[in-house]
């Protein structure tokens, strides 16, 4: 008796969570799926049935095709940015270096900011301007005589998009490196110390022993990073505005709802950018639910 009372108790304190997250969650969710399905443009609210009308048309736009063009190369410097410089941050401070405590919370900090800041600040390091308003990284190769890295950044038409991935790089490999030390540090002495007595060098024991064990590391990684590129968006108006170069589906959705009054239109790209995000966090959802299980 005691442990239903105590069951239904437990339900009614989240009970006010789950409604909140069934109505502003879920709930919208499926309200910007109807709107995606709709007629709906300009300020008065139109859902005439317009099937899957919106969702072509976007296949078939020049502007959406550049949006998927920048979003992978985005998300694949970013990512495998993010994952070499943290692994290679993480083995650093795993060979007991002194300090370890004030480097690791230095290299963690660019994550406490936000990536509004973390444009505007690299902003002015990816400054492309020439001659006496030279700033930033070109003016240090300037200095340094290094004149052949000297770049237009992010206002490179065809690889703009890779430039800002370097500043979200910056900000996130320190979180890829803490996931990474605490994977290092879980792995038993003895695994290394067996491979080091059979004869193996340093660079087979990371490659056949530690790299293996740290595989569902790289996945959670991978999955983390994965969904935070395909959502970019406050990063690259910091950095550059509101430009075609690099442009990507969440800026398009920004203008198309808020500043063409395509609603539908915009519920259409919201709802793909879910779809994307989905393909991602839900194989990982089920692969770790079920790996519990096993346990």
């Amino acid at each position: 008796m005691f442990k239903n009372k105590d069951r239904y108790l437990s339900f009614l304190l989240v009970l006010p969570s789950i409604l909140a997250v069934m109505i502003f969650i879920y709930g919208f969710i499926g309200w910007s799926i109807r709107v995606s399905l709709s007629q709906w443009k300009g300020l008065n609210p139109n859902f005439a049935w317009a099937g899957l009308k919106n969702y072509i048309e976007l296949f078939s736009d020049p502007r959406f095709m550049v949006d998927i063009r920048n979003t992978v190369i985005f998300t694949v410097v970013f990512v495998v940015g993010c994952i070499v410089v943290g692994f290679f941050l993480a083995v650093m401070l795993d060979q007991g270096l002194k300090g370890e405590a004030f480097f690791r919370t230095l290299f963690l900090f660019p994550m406490a900011i936000s990536f509004i800041v973390t444009g505007v600040v690299w902003r002015w390091l990816m400054n492309p301007a020439t001659g006496s308003r030279m700033s930033g990284l070109n003016l240090l190769f300037s200095y340094l005589h290094l004149d052949f890295l000297i770049n237009n950044w992010h206002t490179t038409p065809t690889w703009g998009i890779a430039a800002v991935a370097l500043a979200a790089i910056w900000q996130m490999s320190g979180y890829t490196m803490a996931l990474y030390l605490a994977g290092l540090r879980s792995i038993p002495l003895e695994l290394r110390e067996a491979a080091q007595i059979d004869g193996a060098s340093e660079w087979q024991i990371y490659r056949h022993v530690i790299l293996p064990i740290l595989t569902p590391v790289t996945l959670s990684a991978l999955i983390i990073l994965g969904h935070i590129s395909l959502k970019v968006f406050d990063l690259i108006i910091a950095m550059a505005g509101k430009q075609l170069a690099l442009d990507v589906p969440a800026i398009y959705m920004w203008q198309t709802t808020f500043d063409g009054l395509f609603y539908a239109r915009g519920a259409a790209i919201a709802t793909l950018l879910l779809i994307s995000v989905a393909v991602l966090i839900i194989p990982y959802m089920w692969f770790t639910l079920r790996s519990e299980k096993q346990l």
